[in-house]
C-alpha cells in the first residue's frame, strides 16, 4: 500500500473517529449535556468550522486562482455562493429535527424522532466530509497549494469539533430512554456520511481538479451555512450567556493554529 493511499485513508477516517469518540460518551456520562456546556460545545464547533473554511478552503481557492489577477476572488465567491445554495436546498428537502426542538423541518415524511435527530447532524456532517475529500483530491492530483500536513490539519480540526457533535446526538437519545448501545450507534451513524462524502469526492478527483478552487469554496460555503443557520443560533438559545462566544473563540483559535502550524 502506497504512502499516499495510507494518508488518504487516515485523513478520511479521522473526522469519523471524532464523531464515534463523542458518541461513546454515552457509556461514561449518565445524563444529558447541561445547557451551558452544550452552548459552549456548539460555539466551539462553529469556531472550528469558520476557521477551517477560511484557512483550509477559501484562502487555498484564491491562491489557486492567482492567474486571474485581480479577479482571483471569482472562483472563491462563486463556489461559496453555490455551497450555501446547495445546503439551503438540502435543508428544505431532507426531513430533520434539531436538538431541543419539537418541530421537524424539511419534507413532510413520517420518520421517528431519533431518525430525524440523526438526519439533522448528518446534514451538518455532509459538507465536512466533502471538505476533507476535496482537499485530499487536490493532493492526489498534485496541486502545489494543498499540502498533506494542511489536509491533516483540516481533518484533525473537524474531528475535534465532531467529538461534541457525537455527544450532542447520543446523550439526549439516552436521556429520552434509548439504550446506551442504540444511542451510541445513532451517534456514530450520524458521522458515516463524512467518509462516504470524502471518498466520493476523491474518486471524482480527475473531474474535480479543473474546478478545484470552486469545489474548495463550495465546501466552505456549505460549512458556513451550517454555522450561521444552525450552530450559532442554537448556541444562543435560552438564557443569555457568553459561553457560546467563548467556545467559538477557542475553536477558531485552535483550528487557526493547527492550519498555520501544520499547513
Amino acid at each position: 500500500m502506497s504512502e499516499e493511499l495510507i494518508h488518504i485513508i487516515a485523513g478520511v477516517l479521522i473526522p469519523f473517529a471524532g464523531t464515534t469518540l463523542g458518541a461513546a460518551c454515552v457509556f461514561f456520562v449518565k445524563h444529558a449535556i447541561r445547557p451551558g456546556v452544550q452552548k459552549a460545545l456548539l460555539g466551539f464547533a462553529s469556531g472550528v468550522m469558520v476557521a477551517a473554511s477560511v484557512w483550509s478552503l477559501l484562502i487555498p481557492a484564491m491562491e489557486m486562482s492567482e492567474h486571474l489577477g485581480r479577479l482571483a476572488f471569482i472562483p472563491a465567491a462563486a463556489g461559496l455562493a453555490m455551497g450555501v445554495a446547495f445546503l439551503l436546498l438540502l435543508d428544505k428537502i431532507i426531513p430533520h429535527l434539531h436538538i431541543g426542538s419539537d418541530k421537524p423541518e424539511g419534507m413532510k415524511i413520517r420518520l421517528t424522532r431519533t431518525a430525524m435527530l440523526v438526519l439533522a447532524v448528518t446534514l451538518h456532517n455532509f459538507p465536512e466530509g466533502m471538505a476533507v475529500g476535496v482537499v485530499f483530491a487536490g493532493i492526489l492530483m498534485g496541486e502545489p497549494t494543498v499540502s498533506v500536513a494542511g489536509a491533516f490539519a483540516l481533518a484533525i480540526g473537524i474531528a475535534i469539533q465532531n467529538i461534541p457533535e457525537g455527544a450532542i446526538i447520543s446523550l439526549p437519545l439516552r436521556s429520552e430512554g434509548d439504550t446506551r448501545g442504540h444511542a451510541f450507534l445513532m451517534g456514530t451513524l450520524s458521522g458515516v456520511v463524512e467518509p462516504i462524502g470524502a471518498v466520493m469526492t476523491i474518486l471524482l478527483a480527475r473531474i474535480v481538479t479543473p474546478i478545484l478552487p470552486y469545489m474548495l469554496a463550495f465546501a466552505a460555503g456549505a460549512m458556513l451555512f451550517v454555522v450561521v443557520e444552525e450552530l450559532i443560533p442554537e448556541s444562543a438559545e435560552g438564557e443569555h450567556s457568553d459561553l457560546g462566544t467563548i467556545g467559538f473563540t477557542v475553536g477558531f483559535i485552535i483550528m487557526m493554529c493547527l492550519d498555520v502550524a501544520l499547513g
